[in-house]
């Protein structure tokens, strides 16, 4: 009898787990995320969060750049935890494998034949508040040149630099 009602104790527990549904909160349509309310640490609506995030992969998450699903991800756990845009400051650094996804709609169809999956999500990154800075050592080594680029996005001297100068002011690193 024991064993019955520990095994329906713990169906029940996966059913209700595993039924709450994907959202994307905040960030509409990106970075989805699973509300948790009972798990050590949470996101702290008496904090201000300074982040820089390093986008230089190529990988794709659900569609989208994975350096930008992260972001989109990290929004949506903040403002489902309580902490208010006003709170929130960041940065990405995109170079390497990521610098061609900060192509313009016209350069991006160019070289792709198709449109920048990207674009979106940019923009609504950068509707948020989200600063986007593209490598000029980056794009200068493809041959991409600043009217390439998004127009939600503009050109630091190097991800390096940007990486730099935001950890010293205090930002943490986001890999």
């Amino acid at each position: 009898m024991k064993k019955a009602f520990l095994i329906a104790i713990v169906l029940m527990a996966t059913q209700i787990t595993t039924a709450q549904e994907w959202t994307t909160p905040v960030i509409d349509g990106y970075g989805k995320i699973k509300e948790f309310k009972e798990v050590a640490v949470q996101a702290n609506p008496t904090k201000e969060y300074n982040l820089v995030f390093d986008l230089k992969d190529d990988r794709e998450l659900e569609g989208i750049n994975i350096g930008y699903f992260k972001i989109a991800r990290m929004i949506n756990m903040l403002g489902a935890g309580g902490v208010s845009a006003d709170k929130v400051n960041i940065v990405a650094a995109i170079h390497g494998g990521a610098t061609f996804t900060a192509l313009n709609d016209a350069k991006y169809q160019e070289k792709y034949k198709k449109e920048n999956p990207d674009a979106a999500v940019i923009k609504l990154l950068k509707d948020y508040g989200v600063k986007f800075y593209v490598c000029a050592q980056a794009t200068a080594s493809r041959g991409i040149v600043a009217e390439d680029l998004n127009p939600n996005t503009e050109l630091g001297l190097s991800a390096m630099m940007v990486l730099a100068n935001y950890q010293m002011d205090g930002y943490i690193l986001m890999p």
